[in-house]
């Protein structure tokens, strides 16, 4: 080939190398692109594709998974302790049963509890219901029990935010447990669950049940028969708050306990003291019908009052508010000053007055001092509640009943209303408690009767009018008066199913074995097996521990069968239980149990 022709060849190549390049570029795109196709000068098309859109966000964590502890509740979940390394229980503390009884809701009946999201730490108690500070109260601030309790004496303590319970089960994942509930004593006028007395561990962990107690309203603020806060709705206007209460927290038991073990169908309640009266009222209540069981009155009867009673209270309540808020000088201007007033401008008035004020208020006059409880209003409670029980109108459920034999030493300054000899005790209640707390019951005693037991009613067994007589008057007159009767209608039903005991220890170290002796509520210390610091604890030293606590081990033992079956009969007893009119005597020496059914 000559130069020219490989020019004009070379000349001749250059289109068709640039479309070969084209053509390799476009396979390129296409191949990278995946979107090939002719009709173009080159012989390709190409389609660019749209990105993929990126990835999701990857979900979130999983919440942590429950613990162990944690139960869920028709308000939500709640966490509690395993303590089962130390009393061998688990317990769940200051459970909301109902709202806040504040604002509105103030002598309203109780509400169910606000529903939470989470899990609500319950490891601690819940606050005190509201009271007048007195022997059985809560220390201000609710502070551990000790001696700041004395500090809360004739003053207001506890907060009207606090209808919760707390409950206790053995370790484990046993179902279907018998469920003991408790209600706490104080003339219905104080009282806490706090009370180291009432922790229910030992019970739990002994008896094999869940163990609850419950807070409620309190004296005027649980108790209060004013027409001036009707609303036309009868069970809403009994007065009964408190009473309504504890049947909330028993609501409350049958929607839940069985997230804790315990068996709904198989619910015992046991009060002592007021505790005792509130149980007897939610047995005759027809409000209460398939809330309760079983139930165990200790020192308590039906004592109820009258709705005339409880009106006449209400009166005098709101017109000594009406002179310590300075609406009135004296009664007439009072009662003129309530008739200048709608209900609502009345209702409105109480309702916004703090709780803190309204006690005060109560605790400056005496007369006010018990707010009249229960009430026998004819809708939560019949207007004749001993008639009704003799005539087999009530929750025919199983009872075992108890008393001490030596009530009435506790309640010896009301000695002098009887017997014109003045108070019974020589210190006063703030120096008693300090007296009683700081007691070492296993160091030389120094102290004497005469150091707590003022000279008229000594000696102890002077006739008529000594210290001994008195307290059994006492006994007589406060606990056991037209007792056995009330007993006899519930047996006259039940007759197998009928109990009744008398508790008789009174081993302590001098003074106490006299002075005291089987006082009003030591039975608890040993039905809760709880003889560690307590209103009682001067009481428990190490000469009387094989003793008391063997009787201890009974009565838990006899409490644990009646919760189970309604027969408080077991083989460490040392004796057969028999039924109504007869009792067995709850006692022991310093070092064995002495049980008798005389």
């Amino acid at each position: 080939m000559n130069k020219a022709e490989t020019t004009e060849n070379q000349g001749a190549s250059r289109p068709t190398a640039a479309k070969a390049v084209a053509r390799a570029m476009a396979v390129t795109a296409c191949i990278a692109l995946s979107a090939c196709g002719g009709g173009s000068d080159s012989g390709f098309s190409f389609t660019p594709i749209v990105p993929a859109p990126p990835p999701p966000p990857a979900p979130p964590p999983a919440p942590p998974a429950d613990g162990p502890m944690v139960r869920q509740t028709t308000a939500g979940k709640i966490e509690g302790v395993d303590d089962s390394a130390g009393t061998g229980t688990l317990f769940w503390k200051g459970v909301p049963f109902a709202k806040a009884p504040v604002g509105t809701l103030r002598w309203a009946p109780p509400a169910d509890p606000e529903s939470w999201q989470g899990v609500r730490a319950a490891s601690q108690f819940g606050r005190s219901c509201a009271q007048g500070g007195r022997y059985f109260s809560p220390a201000p601030g609710d502070a551990p029990f000790g001696l700041g309790n004395r500090e809360g004496f004739g003053k207001p303590v506890g907060d009207e935010d606090c209808l919760t319970l707390n409950i206790w089960r053995p370790a484990g994942d046993a179902a279907k447990l018998p469920v003991i509930v408790y209600i706490y004593g104080g003339s219905n006028i104080s009282g806490y669950t706090a009370d180291p007395g009432y922790d229910g561990a030992q019970l739990a962990r002994r008896g094999d049940a869940v163990v609850v107690t419950i807070n409620y309203r309190l004296g005027v603020l649980g108790w209060l028969d004013l027409p001036q806060l009707k609303t036309g709705n009868a069970s809403n206007d009994s007065g009964n708050f408190a009473l309504l209460d504890q049947m909330q927290a028993l609501k409350f038991i049958q929607a839940n306990i069985g997230a804790f073990g315990g068996d709904a169908g198989n619910v015992t309640v046991m009060g002592q003291s007021a505790g005792a009266v509130n149980t007897w009222g939610l047995v005759v209540s027809s409000a209460s019908a398939g809330l309760l069981h079983k139930a165990v009155p200790l020192s308590g009867g039906i004592s109820f009052a009258t709705r005339a009673t409880a009106q006449t209270y209400s009166k005098a309540l709101l017109n000594a508010i009406a002179i310590a808020e300075g609406k009135a000088t004296d009664t007439p201007s009072a009662n003129a000053w309530v008739a200048s007033q709608t209900d609502a401008q009345i209702a409105a008035y109480l309702r916004g007055l703090p709780a803190d004020r309204l006690l005060t208020i109560v605790l400056a006059n005496p007369q006010l001092g018990n707010a009249p409880a229960p009430i026998e209003d004819g809708a939560i409670l019949p207007v004749n509640s001993r008639a009704e029980v003799d005539a087999g109108r009530f929750n025919k459920v199983p009872m075992l009943i108890g008393n001490t034999r030596d009530e009435g030493t506790l309640f010896a300054n009301l000695f002098g209303t009887f017997t014109g000899q003045g108070l019974g005790f020589k210190p006063t209640d703030y120096e008693r408690f300090g007296l009683q707390y700081n007691f070492n019951p296993d160091a030389p005693v120094t102290l004497t009767e005469a150091d707590l037991i003022n000279a008229p009613y000594l000696p102890v067994d002077k006739p008529l009018n000594g210290w001994k007589a008195a307290s059994d008057f006492a006994t007589n007159a406060i606990f056991l008066n037209g007792l056995p009767a009330q007993i006899d209608s519930v047996a006259k039903y039940l007759p197998t199913r009928t109990w009744y005991y008398r508790f008789d220890w009174s081993q302590q170290v001098a003074p106490f074995n006299t002075v005291y002796g089987a006082t009003h509520g030591l039975d608890t210390a040993f039905m809760f097996h709880n003889f560690g610091t307590s209103i009682f604890s001067f009481s428990f030293g190490e000469a009387n521990r094989p003793g008391r606590e063997a009787l201890s081990d009974a009565m838990v033992g006899s409490l644990s069968a009646f919760a189970r079956n309604g027969d408080p009969n077991h083989s460490g007893l040392g004796v057969t239980w028999p039924n109504w009119p007869r009792k067995i005597v709850l006692d022991a020496s310093k070092t064995q149990l002495q049980n008798s059914a005389p």
